[in-house]
């Protein structure tokens, strides 16, 4: 009896591992089931990827409204999408790098190979790009390849979410206000109107939620004035502040002006917080770096 359990428990395990074999090669078994493989961030060919590896699903939203200290929750807040708006960031800096430089080639040359066609059309397709002459392509890719400042992102992401603590934030991962217009996608507000349709967009992480409003910012004809404020103080050579850039928000918020203020206010308020941040993080990729393990950083400002 206790050979036949072995034998039983065995072929259990060897039919197992065989379904796991299977999986993997047939796409059966995501990151969050895997542990996740070696992020791609760059293709055969060297050019910086269009889209990031899809992020690891993480439902789990901490319960800010738990700190009772304002200062340590808000700290938290901050720590919690710091590292996805980074990831962002520094990756657009290596699309925006490539850009420069095939458009600085397309200006001496007026070519470009073929795997730099594809590269070109695939970022224009990606940031919504829609312009007849390759010219009016690199010129709007170049105003729209850019960085979102991270202050910025963390205080629209305060506002709008009530520091994380909305029912939006907890229960689908939005801290933005996302919508989405297909039934299913998201939450329906309780305040929809009648006739409506619109949903707070769901998303599987904070990562995701983070991706899709930084291409939001950077794609919707909405956001046309943020993203000229920004290219003027690049053809200026000034950093890309957060209060300039409120701005450009005008649409985001049926408040308009007032919201613009806030945003302001906030931002004024909460900087020593952020900078605080900022550093801690800092400090512990420097504690990686030297431990062996290198992770890069931007910093805003």
């Amino acid at each position: 009896m206790q050979i036949r359990k072995r034998y039983i428990f065995s072929s259990a395990i060897a039919i197992l591992a065989i379904i796991v074999l299977i999986l993997s090669f047939r796409g059966g078994l995501d990151d969050s089931a895997t542990g996740g493989a070696e992020r791609k961030i760059t293709t055969e060919s060297g050019f910086p990827v269009v889209v990031l590896p899809k992020p690891r699903r993480n439902h789990n939203v901490p319960d800010f409204s738990a700190i009772a200290d304002i200062p340590t929750r808000k700290a938290e807040f901050f720590s919690y999408l710091l590292p996805a708006v980074d990831e962002q960031n520094e990756h657009i800096l290596r699309q925006r790098e490539q850009l420069l430089q095939l458009h600085a080639k397309y200006g001496q040359s007026g070519v470009l190979e073929t795997q730099e066609q594809q590269w070109l059309q695939s970022l224009a397709e990606f940031y919504r790009v829609d312009a007849e002459s390759q010219e009016d392509v690199f010129a709007t890719l170049i105003r729209r390849v850019d960085i979102i400042p991270d202050t910025l992102v963390l205080i629209q992401a305060a506002n709008e979410s009530g520091w994380g603590t909305s029912r939006f934030a907890m229960d689908a991962r939005n801290f933005f206000g996302q919508w989405c217009w297909t039934k299913g996608c998201g939450l329906v507000p309780s305040g929809r109107g009648e006739g409506q349709i619109h949903e707070v967009r769901e998303f599987n992480s904070v990562t995701e939620s983070v991706r899709s409003y930084i291409r939001n910012l950077n794609t919707h004809d909405a956001y046309q004035e943020l993203r000229q404020i920004r290219a003027e103080l690049r053809q200026t050579e000034q950093p890309v502040m957060a209060q300039p850039l409120t701005y450009g928000l005008m649409a985001y918020s049926e408040r308009g002006e007032d919201y613009i203020i806030e945003l302001n206010q906030m931002i004024r308020f909460n900087m020593p917080i952020i900078r605080e941040v900022r550093e801690q993080i800092r400090e512990g990729e420097q504690t990686d770096a030297d431990n062996g393990t290198q992770t890069a950083s931007i910093t805003e400002r």
